[in-house]
């Protein structure tokens, strides 16, 4: 039996660079850059002191203030992605609420609530009934759910920074189970707290390019020296294609192909090889029924790590056959910094709009060649395109791969 085709008619984005798709695509394609010195607590004793802090978001523009007193950061970014994209939509949730869902993704959940309420207790402070339900991760989801009266399947995932493209392959995977008409994928994310700085830091994952946050993030390159920390949400409203055409929905795009693989090796390293992204990408062209050359521009992981910009180099070299035919790939996380469960969704955004406008985002601050990253990065300045089809990859810790597939919409 031939499986239902699933489209993509709403989007939403809050990150650091811009919020709202419209905001957010454009500084992504003028090579604006959204990390500078951490401003949200003091920094000056770390070893860190540079992120991609959201610096203009008001929760009460999304929701009323007594709502975002309730919510943690990743919350309230969630909460006004998912917003973004059901208006997108145009859907009307009262009349079929019980067949429409949502999936959350998030690596680390309400822990800047943690810091900031174990602080305040150890300082003798008593803890707040609010403290449990900022936390928890599913609560995100429950929000939206409660504001907008969705009462479908509800799920959260904490698949690390795979998370939010996990959480587009669990939409699909409802919607074709028949579970749903309609779900919306959402991811947030904020860790902005010392401790997370700290452990990140000690692990040298963090660039420590304090003196020059802005060129920090350079993904490939070889003189990077880790990623940076970023934050903010992304959602996607996903539904049958039967469905969306029934209410005469705008469709952005396809959701052709999608996958999760586990490396089974490290619990912070990838594979060398890329073996296990590998595989991700390539059942992920198996699941759209594509080939390798359909796909016309990759939006990387490219974390800015020694050893995961070279893996993931190596996995796309695997699958398409070698640099000579790889298509075009690049690391929005240049601009962004990493946006762990968002950024599945705002990455898979990127893809999109990159199909609707011929633009491919660059990679920013990429300088100096890395002899083991040989590839078309696309860099420092956005490029002209005409793609019919686009891979978003998320690689996470734990060696979770997830790699989704978008196209352009045919009827």
């Amino acid at each position: 039996m031939k499986e239902k085709k699933l489209v993509i008619t709403g989007m939403g984005a809050v990150t650091p660079i811009g919020i709202g798709v419209s905001a957010y695509w454009d500084a992504l394609i003028s090579g604006h850059c959204g990390i500078g010195r951490i401003t949200r607590f003091d920094a000056s004793d770390l070893p860190v002191q540079i992120a991609a802090e959201l610096k203009d978001f008001d929760p009460t523009a999304y929701m009323p203030k007594t709502l975002a007193r309730t919510m943690d950061p990743f919350m309230q970014f969630a909460f006004a992605a998912a917003q973004e994209a059901l208006e997108d939509s145009g859907l009307a949730i009262e009349p079929e609420a019980e067949r429409i869902g949502i999936v959350m993704g998030t690596a680390m959940d309400g822990v800047t609530t943690v810091a900031q309420t174990q602080a305040a207790f150890d300082a003798g402070h008593r803890v707040g009934p609010r403290f449990v339900p900022m936390t928890i991760g599913n609560i995100a989801a429950a929000q939206i759910a409660i504001a907008r009266g969705i009462r479908g399947p509800s799920l959260t995932l904490n698949t690390a920074c795979s998370a939010g493209g996990d959480a587009i392959m669990t939409a699909a995977m409802l919607l074709r189970a028949g579970e749903a008409d309609a779900v919306l994928a959402v991811g947030g994310e904020s860790i902005l707290c010392p401790i997370v700085v700290s452990g990140l830091s000690q692990a040298k994952a963090l660039s420590r390019r304090n003196d020059d946050p802005e060129t920090a993030c350079r993904p490939f390159d070889a003189e990077r020296d880790g990623f940076v920390i970023g934050e903010g949400g992304g959602a996607l409203l996903i539904e049958t294609e039967e469905h969306a055409l029934a209410r005469g929905a705008h469709i952005h795009a396809e959701l052709a192909g999608y996958a999760n693989t586990s490396d089974a090796h490290h619990v912070t390293a990838p594979c060398p090889d890329g073996a296990g992204a590998a595989r991700c990408m390539q059942l992920a062209l198996q699941k759209a029924g594509m080939q390798p050359s359909d796909i016309g521009y990759i939006n990387a992981h490219g974390t800015s790590t020694m050893l995961g910009d070279k893996a993931e180099t190596l996995a796309v070299k695997n699958v398409f056959g070698g640099r000579e035919s790889a298509p075009p790939m690049s690391s929005t996380k240049s601009a962004t910094g990493h946006l762990m469960g968002a950024g599945g969704l705002t990455e898979a955004i990127a893809c999109i709009k990159a199909i609707q406008t011929g633009m491919l985002p660059p990679t920013l601050h990429l300088t100096t060649p890395d002899p083991d990253c040989d590839l078309d990065y696309v860099p420092n300045t956005a490029r002209p395109a005409q793609i019919s089809a686009a891979m978003s990859n998320s690689l996470g810790f734990g060696g979770q791969n997830s790699s989704v597939i978008v196209s352009k919409y045919q009827k």
